[in-house]
């Protein structure tokens, strides 16, 4: 008789090795396993669709930045657009096949066949670039805008455009030196990019035979039509829709009732949009946010606004204040008038500190000095609570992702040439040398010393492997901006561009990287090859910040104004992006930390946010070890509610509000109970959105903006929106404002 043989069950680490699959539950549930080598990816309507896209993106994201409102279009409207027309394309255009000169037997077609996934994918990083990796426009323009408008000094056009495109360039070298550590490992999954990879797919889906339901295309055309023709009210017409603010009619003289309902210049209280750039601005399409993300910023919003402010303003009178108005990002004197900078500004465009010590000390608004306070909180807080709640699974990762072992996915990219890394090395000495030589030949005009340049490289070398691991691995972006700020506000105080330039290559070249890095991966799970997106990303990268510098310097030189608008004018170009990054170089550049939260400032108590920030997660993370049962505990995000209001300002509560609401309606209610419906037609409403109101802002721009043709009545009141005018009032006593009551 013989013996019976028993298999030892495989543990699950050794079946996915066995298998071959990916490690990682959610990718093996979203990505395709298989590939198809033999689709074209370097077609004519790859590069026709992606350089449009890249181009148009570029330059709408860049003209909407500049307005009060200021609307980003992202991949996903170019992802959705760009399916119906490469459609188009291939059932259209010529199959014949035809030869190059100097391209040898090889033959070309304008169609080489069905329109497919792998060029829809590059044609999306095309976009992407375009949008500056979901930023809007490239993160240096706004240098460029602060040093010709806010700041009034001259910079060449030479100097801004090789200041952007090398800040933007650099990112992407730092991305080819960590590729190979958090692109191809199968541990470093990338959560973000499942969304993109669901979208695909879900477009990529054959309409099936007899269906009733409308179909995408014509769903999508019917709300760009829609939203095109609605948008000339909120944007021209009735601008009150913008935020309508019904406890400030309700309550037309009272300060108080101003200061608690104005969308705009107060807390927001009640207030909602009918203005879908409003909705989306800052933030980002609430349509495309998860409800869980919607609920914890829903949570650090209504602390910060209707807990945290109301008390340190009518309770406490934290900071003096009642002395400044409830909501503003301006910069004041200690009497509550608005400071001007330009008068502590010598010749050398310097900090005067004669002028300086005559005006006296720069004061912010109790909600502007707290969103400080939190945004160190949000800092320290995001360090602590990765390295306590995912730590060891970074370093699991890590270590599994090092032994080399192989997933499908990785197995399939094998079959594509990779890109030499010598490719990367060139560009990344080439952005290195170019940017040296920007601070050595033009620093009159950049204030960057070579020695800041390279330790801002320095730093960006450093952080981008971590905080890569840290995002591919929980989907969190630690932003490191204020560190970067309060280390050169340090070394080199009274030079403001010195300072900014400095956060930019040390800290934005580091984010531009990650950006890089998690397209990388999207390609990589939908199994393009490597060298086809590095010409991709360079190639859209450099064509879409030099629209951004080009259409930024057209609108500062034509538009009357910009960025410094009269109470009466009603103009949409207010810059309240640039605004606040004007404050941040006055705050950490010009006059220094040390003056605005040291012993030399008023605002050294924010310091102990960091600390609290530090602990905070902390104490959670001991109470989920002593109550391990308690499954709530760990849902306590705290650097993303510390971080919830990042974007205010400039952000708004009417946005948060507004963005809130219709998060809440489509991502909980209709995702709950019409899912199908939900699948189906969610992004592409929030593309058909974006496109309908770009293309009508652009249309108002060019046929009145021009011309300086305005309206005026009630629901488009150039003095005040949305009818909170009492809203900015300080409440001191005897604090003189304009338009204000003296208490």
């Amino acid at each position: 008789m013989g013996t019976e043989v028993t298999e030892t069950p495989l543990t699950v680490d050794e079946l996915l090795e066995k298998e071959d699959i990916s490690p990682i539950e959610e990718v093996r549930l979203t990505v395709s396993t298989t590939d198809d080598v033999s689709q074209p990816v370097w077609t004519f309507r790859m590069w026709t669709l992606g350089l449009i896209s890249c181009c148009a993106m570029s330059f709408v994201n860049q003209f909407f930045s500049y307005r009060r409102e200021p609307l980003v279009i992202t991949q996903i409207s170019v992802q959705v657009a760009s399916l119906p027309i490469g459609r188009f394309m291939a059932a259209t255009l010529p199959t014949r096949k035809f030869r190059i000169p100097g391209f040898g037997s090889k033959e070309f077609s304008f169609n080489p066949g069905p329109f497919n996934m792998k060029e829809h994918v590059l044609i999306s990083i095309f976009a992407n670039a375009g949008s500056a990796f979901g930023s809007g426009s490239a993160y240096a323009v706004a240098i460029v805008t602060i040093i010709k408008v806010f700041y009034w000094r001259s910079i060449a056009f030479f100097t801004s455009w090789l200041l952007v495109i090398t800040t933007q360039v650099l990112g992407y070298g730092w991305a080819g030196l960590m590729r190979k550590y958090v692109v191809e490992p199968a541990h470093m999954w990338w959560p973000n990019t499942l969304v993109q990879i669901s979208l695909f797919r879900t477009l990529h889906e054959e309409e099936e035979e007899g269906e009733r339901r409308i179909s995408r295309i014509k769903f999508f055309l019917i709300v760009l039509a829609a939203s095109f023709t609605w948008y000339i009210f909120p944007g021209y017409i009735f601008q009150t829709l913008q935020s309508i603010s019904w406890v400030c009619w309700a309550f037309p003289h009272s300060v108080t009732a101003h200061q608690l309902g104005s969308g705009f210049s107060g807390l927001g209280f009640g207030s909602f949009s009918l203005d879908w750039s409003t909705v989306a601005s800052f933030l980002g399409s609430p349509l495309i946010t998860p409800f869980f993300a919607i609920v914890n910023i829903f949570v650090g919003y209504v602390a910060l606004i209707y807990v945290v402010i109301p008390i340190a303003y009518w309770g406490l009178n934290v900071f003096n204040a009642k002395t400044f108005p409830i909501f503003s990002s301006y910069l004041f004197t200690s009497s509550g008038q608005v400071y001007d900078i330009t008068s502590i500004v010598n010749d050398n465009f310097e900090l005067n500190q004669e002028a300086y010590a005559q005006v006296g000390r720069v004061n912010l608004s109790s909600f502007f000095a707290i969103t400080y306070g939190f945004g160190f909180a949000a800092i320290a807080a995001t360090l602590t609570h990765v390295a306590l709640f995912h730590g060891r699974e970074i370093v699991k990762k890590f270590r599994a992702s090092s032994e080399g072992r192989e997933d499908i996915h990785t197995r399939l990219m094998r079959n594509y040439k990779d890109i030499p890394t010598w490719w990367f090395h060139i560009v990344l000495l080439g952005a290195i040398a170019a940017s040296l030589a920007l601070c050595i030949f033009l620093k009159k005009e950049v204030q960057l010393p070579w020695w800041g340049l390279l330790f801002a490289a320095a730093l960006a070398f450093i952080f981008t492997l971590p905080i890569s691991i840290i995002t591919a691995t929980t989907n969190q972006t630690p932003g490191l901006n204020i560190i970067t700020e309060y280390l050169m506000g340090v070394i080199l105080p009274g030079r403001p561009i010195a300072n900014v330039c400095f956060k930019t290559y040390g800290y934005i070249s580091m984010a531009q990287a990650v950006s890089f890095l998690n397209d990388f991966k999207l390609g990589h799970y939908m199994k393009i090859p490597p060298r086809s997106m590095f010409l991709v990303q360079l190639i859209g990268t450099v064509i879409a910040g030099t629209i951004n510098v080009s259409v930024a310097w057209w609108l500062l030189s034509s538009v009357d104004q910009i960025c410094h608008q009269s109470p009466s004018s009603n103009s949409p170009w207010t810059c309240p992006g640039d605004r606040v990054f004007f404050d941040a170089s006055v705050i950490w550049g010009l006059v220094g930390p040390k003056r605005i939260f040291g012993s030399q400032g008023n605002y050294p108590a924010l310091n102990w946010f960091f600390l609290a920030g530090l602990l905070g997660p902390s104490l959670v993370y001991l109470l989920h070890r002593i109550f391990p049962n308690q499954s709530w505990i760990p849902l306590i995000n705290l650097p993303v509610l510390f971080g919830a209001t990042a974007s205010m300002p400039p952000a708004t509560p009417i946005n948060y509000n507004s963005w809130i609401l219709v998060g809440t309606v489509f991502n909980y209610f209709l995702f709950r109970y019409r899912k199908k419906w939900w699948q189906r037609y969610n992004y592409i409403l929030s593309a058909a959105l974006d496109a309908g109101v770009a293309f009508m802002a652009l249309l108002i721009h060019f046929a009145f903006g021009v011309r300086d043709v305005h309206m005026n009545w009630w629901g488009s009141n150039p003095i005040d929106t949305d009818h909170c005018l009492l809203a900015s009032c300080p409440t001191a006593k005897g604090v003189v404002a304009d338009g204000c009551p003296v208490f």
